[in-house]
């Protein structure tokens, strides 16, 4: 290894995290501060945190739902020829 190119590395350096858990670990700093540790982090401790303040989930389900609602019903090519055949016959059963 070449000398004075490689930062000082800290064998017992302090994290602490938002959530106020602290432990050491090896680091090139001596003190690091972190916003989610193990402790707190949902994939860890099994609980979910969503924060939805602007209710994006319910307005979006709302949409699809009265598009769901208002979306006209469309015959396939085949059932309208088979309309239009049907009228056809009725009009010449109705003139005989």
């Amino acid at each position: 290894m070449k000398k004075d190119i490689h930062p000082k590395y800290y064998p017992e350096a302090k994290m602490t995290c938002a959530c106020g858990n602290s432990f050491t670990t090896g680091s090139t700093l001596p003190e690091l501060k972190v916003e989610i540790c193990s402790a707190c982090h949902p994939f860890y401790t099994g609980k979910q945190k969503l924060l939805d303040s602007a209710r994006r989930v319910e307005k979006f389900h709302a949409k699809v739902e009265a598009k769901a609602k208002n979306k006209p019903v469309h015959k396939s090519k085949k059932a309208k020829r088979t309309a239009k055949t049907k009228a056809k016959a009725d009009k010449k059963t109705e003139k005989k």
